[in-house]
């Protein structure tokens, strides 16, 4: 059993990295073609995206997970059930913003993104007619299945980007190819410029449709509302959770566009100024890709372990290597900056690397506060993730309300940092009460507020050789590494004996 859940978790883990990876290689593809105010766009978007896949599959995921895996559950009436219910939504919802979707697009400032809107209105209907098929592998243990349909889909998207943003634009140009000239001006609009961005994901989540065709021809339209009521019951409150995580991971650039005072800055406006955010945002990914390699090895482990008499101090033991490892791969990132930073290749970007730092400290926390989340996934007080969510959200709207009129967007980065890490400090104190694990604070203390000024050290070291400012930084680097090493060494040593 141990040995197929740590088999499903490196496919389900390992599929999703490599997805993200995938992703994070269009980031020199978006930001070397698009201005910041295009790349800005993209980030408004996808901003919305993530707060509508909360509103369109409203739980209904868990719910799935929940009711079909317990004793009796019948997975295909659960299926019928809830996709009922999907259908329903989606097309109300999606209908509502196409039917609508002049204004809209004239509310949020883009009156000629009509087509941008509708686009969307399809992308977010098509992700959750996908969201329970997906669900539905993981629930039958098709781990291979649920990876290679993840995969199709990211190389779709992927070389369709670069289809229409490069191959089709050199070709229009003149670059190469000019006796398909003809063809690619036949449906090609260099106009659309980020919009293709949009237009690739519609395409590759609609491809997806066909993949599950067997899954939908075995659907059945069902009602059965006091069934249907329960399922409500159990996904509403993970709605929320959902749409508080959304303003937690996104708001922030949306927050940008309409705080930023006009004439802020000098050189460019608020749309380029969140596009700017945007993409330096993006350098906290190799933060980010850690921690979720570590949620998906660690959640099937700390659960397993939930009965262990061992098992806090294995938790706390976890804890403190996670915050080792965090810190280290911050100060690496902040230390090699200098060539991490061309992976964005236009350096009109550049002049907000100075969030970069903040946002991965800000990841870091978010990193300990998933991790912290064993109190209360272990002891079924899920509820407590919903609260401190809230909190999250509340103190994201306030601190940008406050901070970007005042620093810009670097009041955003400031934000999202003290929201990431007054969730941790609740759950922490509140994780004391009711599943105390002994975490080794004094090390953690030490390693976050040690490792978190040399980081920001490293950063703004400044010499004039930009060669000698990368040996410089890394040495730093390595001494840092070397003397965790000697003081580690035995504990660890200790730990896999």
């Amino acid at each position: 059993m141990l040995k197929k859940l740590a088999s499903e978790t490196a496919i389900y883990g390992g599929t999703t990295i490599l997805v993200r990876l995938i992703n994070v290689a269009l980031i020199p593809l978006h930001t070397g073609l698009f201005q910041p105010e295009g790349f800005g766009l993209i980030a408004e978007f996808y901003a919305y995206a993530i707060a509508a896949n909360a509103l369109y599959t409203f739980g209904m995921q868990t719910a799935f997970f929940r009711f079909s895996t317990k004793k009796g559950g019948n997975q295909q009436e659960n299926f019928n059930l809830i996709f009922s219910m999907l259908l329903i939504t989606s097309f109300v919802l999606s209908g509502s913003l196409i039917f609508f979707s002049k204004e809209i697009a004239v509310v949020m400032g883009h009156p000629s993104g009509q087509r941008f809107i509708i686009w969307f209105a399809l992308i977010f209907a098509i992700d959750a007619l996908l969201a329970i098929p997906f669900a539905q592998l993981r629930v039958l243990g098709n781990a291979k299945q649920f990876a290679l349909a993840k995969i199709f889909n990211i190389v779709i998207i992927f070389f369709l980007n670069v289809f229409f943003i490069w191959f089709c634009k050199e070709v229009h140009d003149g670059n190469f190819f000019i006796g398909l000239q003809g063809i690619i001006a036949s449906f090609y609009d260099p106009n659309l410029g980020s919009g293709y961005v949009f237009l690739a994901n519609l395409i590759g989540n609609g491809l997806l449709l066909f993949v599950f065709w067997k899954t939908y021809a075995s659907f059945r339209f069902t009602i059965k509302p006091s069934q249907q009521k329960a399922l409500l019951i159990y996904g509403i409150p993970i709605l929320f959770s959902g749409l508080a995580f959304a303003i937690n991971e996104s708001a922030d650039k949306i927050f940008i566009k309409y705080w930023l005072p006009d004439n802020f800055y000098s050189n460019f406006n608020s749309m380029e100024a969140m596009g700017i955010y945007a993409a330096n945002y993006k350098l906290s990914i190799f933060i980010t890709l850690g921690i979720q390699a570590f949620n998906y090895a660690a959640e099937p482990f700390f659960f397993s372990r939930a009965e262990d008499k061992n098992s806090k101090e294995a938790y706390a033991t976890v804890m403190k290597y996670f915050i080792i490892v965090c810190m280290i791969v911050m100060t690496g990132v902040c230390a090699n900056l200098d060539w991490l930073k061309y992976f964005i290749p236009n350096q009109v970007y550049w002049v907000g690397l100075n969030v970069v730092p903040i946002l991965l400290l800000a990841n870091v926390f978010l990193g300990i506060y998933y991790n912290l989340s064993v109190w209360f996934k272990v002891t079924d007080k899920t509820y407590f993730g919903l609260y401190f969510s809230v909190f999250g959200a509340i103190i994201t709207i306030v601190l940008n309300n406050f901070l970007i009129p005042v620093i810009g967007y670097t009041g955003s980065a400031i934000s999202t940092l003290f929201c990431y890490f007054s969730m941790t400090v609740l759950s922490f104190f509140y994780g004391r009460k009711n599943f105390f694990v002994p975490y080794h604070l004094k090390s953690a203390f030490i390693y976050v507020v040690g490792f978190g000024l040399i980081s920001f050290f490293v950063f703004w070291i400044n010499l004039d050789q930009s060669i000698l400012n990368i040996i410089v930084k890394n040495a730093i680097l390595v001494f840092l590494v070397l003397l965790v090493v000697i003081v580690e060494k035995a504990k660890f040593v200790k730990m896999l004996k």
